[in-house]
């Protein structure tokens, strides 16, 4: 079948010599050129301050082209049509006289697509740039996340864009959300009754949500000491996923009506206080260990590190949905740095069944999980018991998946990168995968209150070797219910 290009524009990159649009949003732009769907009218504009030739500067982003897309997908001829569409303006994003130029690039009736790979900080003096020349009115901008630190500074972020774009041409990326696993979570709920009449408090008895990273903090300190990992993790992405677990089913595939199902998730979550914050939440920080038998320092041993911070690089808590599908179902999310392996994972743990006529020993074995895996291979797997095989075994049982493997399923078929399905869909004008502000300010408010709660309590990260699954209160926060991590080993 022959891809049907979307409609020309022009996609201006604001921040086109950073880290992100470098390794991830030129790669993804290349890709969505190769596969036939860039019109060949459209245009892309490399924003960024650095002076000099031009030439120079394409120059380095075809540099990072061919080092970040997988030689096998790397096309001489479609790398040099890529590179055709491509200009570079030197901006200074706070200077508002350089957005005269901006405006001559783009021309008077061409649709616009501004993407801020910058700071938050800089999204307003962006915004009120681009309708002093008037090329507000006529633009989609999308913007990182996260957005903000907190409730109140989400807010005022949202707002100063909102000043210039209505919320139907505002476009919040979680990378999350363009995984080609997670856009399955829709169609393996909503389109196989298998589940659905399954998905709720009457056949589930608890859901995982582990989302591992095995580096460090990868010279992003500055960033990240005043994040935290709750910020930089649970606050989007581990909340969107759990959304999407957690929602009950959207009238249609429209994007307010997903969307107003993951609102209504997030007022359900039941508000963890101070009090509460021992029992429910484990927040930890790694200290010098080993991966893959090589030693790694400790976050307070990073370069450029302050000796006395408090930031939490691990968090571990237990959270509850109020409302008729899932009361009295608890979710586990977990997210960490300097884990034992990089690891994206769902587990949804189905009740046993409800009178057990095999032998007892066997009994710890019983109950169904389906596990939904996001990175590194993307994999959906069903754990089911059958009987073993043999003469001799009579009844005794065994655990196996009914997998789809995603790489070994569909061997012709390539998997995109998140990134190039979420370019594709503001490119289209299709919403679904963004997050729309009151998501980001419920998912605030929530994470908010953990925070208040800590810094009153005022106590410090426990402490987890790099290497590891985490504090030993993470293991006892789940233990205590009678449960264990999937797959900790």
């Amino acid at each position: 079948m022959t891809a049907t290009p979307v409609e020309p524009c022009t996609f201006a990159l604001f921040g086109a010599l950073g880290d992100l649009a470098l390794r991830k949003l030129f790669p993804a732009l290349y890709q969505l050129d190769r596969a036939g769907l860039l019109c060949p009218d459209t245009r892309l504009l490399a924003l960024a301050r650095d002076a000099g030739e031009e030439s120079r500067h394409l120059a380095t982003i075809a540099e990072h082209l061919r080092r970040h897309v997988p030689g096998a997908e790397l096309d001489e001829g479609v790398l040099q049509r890529f590179l055709g569409r491509l200009d570079y303006l030197s901006m200074d994003f706070l200077q508002p006289g350089d957005y005269a130029a901006l405006a001559d690039r783009v021309g008077a009736a061409e649709r616009l697509i501004a993407y801020f790979a910058t700071a938050a900080a800089l999204y307003e003096p962006i915004c009120a740039g681009l309708a002093e020349v008037g090329l507000a009115g006529r633009a989609r901008v999308v913007l990182e996340k996260p957005i903000g630190h907190d409730l109140a500074s989400s807010r005022k972020v949202n707002d100063a864009v909102a000043r210039h774009f209505p919320e139907d041409r505002t476009y919040r990326i979680d990378h999350y959300l363009g995984k080609e696993t997670v856009q399955n979570l829709i169609a393996l709920r909503f389109a196989n009754s298998l589940f659905e009449t399954q998905w709720n408090q009457n056949h589930i008895s608890h859901v995982e949500i582990t989302v591992a990273e095995q580096v460090g903090i990868e010279g992003r300190w500055g960033y990240f000491d005043k994040a935290g990992q709750l910020r930089d993790m649970i606050q989007n992405h581990l909340l969107q996923l759990l959304c999407l677990i957690a929602m009950d089913p959207p009238g249609d595939l429209s994007a307010d009506s997903i969307r107003d199902e993951k609102v209504k998730v997030l007022k359900a979550l039941a508000p963890i206080d101070a009090a509460q914050l021992s029992q429910q939440v484990v927040r930890g920080q790694y200290v010098a260990g080993n991966i893959l038998g090589k030693s790694v320092p400790g976050y307070l041993e990073e370069d450029n590190a302050n000796a006395q911070s408090d930031t939490e690089t691990f968090v571990a808590l237990r959270a509850e949905i109020r409302n008729w599908r899932w009361a009295g179902v608890p979710f586990y999310l977990r997210t960490g740095k300097r884990m034992p392996q990089k690891l994206s994972q769902i587990v949804i743990h189905f009740k046993a069944p409800p009178h057990y006529i095999f032998a007892e020993e066997q009994r710890p074995l019983i109950g169904n999980k389906l596990i939904i895996r996001l990175q590194p291979n993307e994999s959906i797997a069903l754990q089911v018991m059958t009987k073993e095989q043999g003469l001799d075994k009579g009844m005794q049982l065994r655990s196996g998946p009914l997998q789809l493997n995603f790489s070994d399923t569909y061997r012709s078929a390539r998997i995109p990168d998140a990134y190039e399905r979420l370019l594709l869909e503001v490119m289209k004008g299709n919403q679904n995968l963004f997050v729309r502000k009151d998501e980001i300010e419920y998912a605030w408010r929530w994470c908010d209150r953990l925070i208040a709660g800590w810094r009153l309590q005022g106590e410090a990260p426990k402490p987890y070797a790099a290497g590891s699954w985490g504090p030993l209160s993470s293991i006892a926060l789940i233990t205590r219910d009678g449960r264990s991590w999937y797959g900790d080993f």
